[in-house]
């Protein structure tokens, strides 16, 4: 029996080999394209890092800022309260003498 590869023209006697090769190159081909989707994949995932960290930064500084305005916020509503209250101690006085001055007015009509 005569070998049916020998008999074949020089191009097709490669045949064989080259259909074996063919996977080999396509998984190749495949692995590359892989490898470039994971680096793709590892550079955005990186990248949604950094933006995390920068967020979590700017969410820490305004905590502090918002510590710090408070702290004014409360001292602005303490003096607020001690202007009032001085205000309504002076109406106070003020009314009180009003009343005294009242009262005096009468008893000098009287006598």
């Amino acid at each position: 029996m005569k070998n049916v590869l020998t008999s074949l023209p020089l191009p097709l006697k490669n045949l064989p080999f080259c259909l074996l090769t063919l996977p080999f190159l396509l998984l190749a081909s495949c692995d590359q394209q892989k490898a470039e989707i994971d680096a793709n994949k590892d550079a955005t995932v990186d990248m949604i890092d950094q933006q995390k960290d920068a967020v979590d930064e700017a969410a820490e500084l305004a905590k502090e800022r918002a510590g710090e305005n408070a702290a004014i916020d409360k001292a602005n509503i303490e003096a607020e309260k001690k202007i009032t209250n001085a205000q309504l101690d002076a109406d106070k006085v003020k009314a009180k003498a009003e009343a005294e001055a009242a009262k005096a007015r009468v008893d000098a009509v009287k006598e």
